[in-house]
């Protein structure tokens, strides 16, 4: 069992982080300068993460295993090719490669626990189905807390030791419950509001790609490899460091997802998929339709940047490299949809892009990120409502966010509260 597995794990994690402290616990871990103080913290070295880290020059590890690792490693749905989500969060949860036997203990679970509430369906529904997907995936997200166990084991009294139980119980009940949450936003959205049951033969993602009402093999492949992808990147950015600072005052799941997902939806963080597609079709549309030419598309960029604009889906805050991410979904494309008009942009843009804004200067890192190649696939599959986007990314990014808050509250980590610096007093410093 699954949670039979995580309790030993947590048991020796405890014991490990004992000893750290005890031998280590005054060592100085960054310098703080007063840009980085101005500028987000970027680069200050403040936060524990237990489950990913993102190098610069290798891109996102899963407990040291890189992407390409993992394709292969991770179990597979038969006769399939891409991971199986469920594997990736088993990975995140214990650091173990799972079993086939493993991963289909998960899916099994998340079927059994997968029915939604009434009560959230008439929530949705009282919702303008014009309102952003994000909007309507939140809600869905925070109105599920009515049923959280973590706060109704908590109003009862309980050890601080066992606050992982029920949270890990929150946890599987919400990823279990997700992609009915944001397929039926995506139906009553864009579909009239007719719904496709779900399947129990099928597995968690190929299962959301079919309530999507995209009956498609290829596209239920492409939509394990999107939730393995973006599942998880360390704890600082802004949808991970949401859930886990809300987390961190012992809100339970619902309460911390939803003010993540919140956050995921602004245009410089999760909300950047569905622009870059959309800068892409502009491209299109300015350049005559079809495949631009490579002297147009050249010309383009550089008038972009000469007007002071960016080009949307190039550069990262850490990776010196192309996102391992964007590689991924590059594979994928090459062998199913290589002809593909817009994909061919985006492999123009691909061959252009890095060199020019090496030689425009202004950019540390010119490699595409993740952002970059989404959109193209699924446009190709049927999926053309843009603003659906960072719903696909929420749901997958609910794997990583939510697995960090369960070794949170099973390590006790403390509630965040970092020292703010008057304004003034920082004038009056460097006087």
């Amino acid at each position: 069992m699954l949670k039979d597995t995580l309790k030993g794990k947590i048991d020796l994690m405890r014991d490990r982080i004992i000893k750290l402290l005890k031998e280590h616990g005054d060592a100085e871990m960054s310098k703080v300068t007063l840009a980085q103080l101005m500028g987000g913290a970027r680069g200050v070295k403040c936060l524990p993460c237990f489950t990913s880290n993102v190098d610069p020059m290798q891109g996102i590890t899963f407990h040291r295993y890189n992407i390409p690792q993992l394709i292969e490693k991770l179990p597979k749905a038969p006769g399939g090719e891409q991971p199986l989500p469920e594997g990736i969060f088993y990975l995140l949860l214990t650091g173990d490669i799972p079993t086939d036997e493993q991963v289909a203990e998960i899916t099994e679970a998340w079927k059994k626990r997968g029915a939604l509430p009434d009560y959230v369906i008439k929530a949705l529904d009282a919702l303008p189905p014009d309102m952003h997907p994000m909007t309507q995936f939140s809600i869905g997200i925070l109105a599920m807390q009515k049923d959280s166990i973590f706060s109704q084991k908590y109003r009862d009294g309980m050890s601080k030791y066992d606050y992982w139980d029920p949270m890990y119980e929150d946890v599987m009940n919400l990823l279990a419950k997700l992609p009915k949450i944001a397929a039926y936003v995506y139906r009553r959205a864009y579909k009239n509001n007719v719904q496709i049951p779900s399947d129990p033969n099928l597995d968690w993602g190929g299962n959301f790609a079919h309530m999507m009402g995209v009956e498609n093999n290829e596209y239920k492949e492409l939509m394990r490899l999107y939730l393995f992808l973006h599942c998880d990147h360390e704890t600082g950015n802004v949808s991970a460091h949401t859930t886990h600072v809300v987390g961190s005052a012992l809100s339970d799941a619902f309460y911390s997802l939803s003010a993540g997902i919140n956050g995921l939806a602004g245009p410089l963080h999760g909300l950047a998929n569905q622009e870059v597609l959309r800068w892409i079709m502009d491209v299109k549309e300015k350049l005559g339709g079809g495949v631009p030419t490579k002297e147009q598309l050249s010309k383009f960029l550089w008038d972009t940047l000469n007007s002071g604009q960016v080009i949307p889906g190039y550069g990262h805050a850490v990776l010196r490299v192309t996102d391992p991410r964007y590689t991924a979904q590059r594979n994928f494309a090459v062998k199913y949809l290589p002809n593909d008009e817009i994909f061919k942009v985006v492999s123009m843009l691909f061959e252009l892009v890095p060199d020019i804004l090496k030689e425009h200067g202004k950019a540390k890192n010119p490699w595409p990120n993740v952002d970059a190649h989404s959109g193209c696939l699924q446009v190709y599959y049927g999926v053309v409502e843009y603003d659906f986007y960072t719903v696909l990314f929420g749901v997958s990014r609910a794997i990583g966010v939510l697995t960090q808050l369960i070794w949170s509250r099973a390590l006790g980590l403390a509630i965040e509260r970092p020292k703010s610096v008057y304004f003034k007093d920082l004038e009056d410093m460097f006087k």
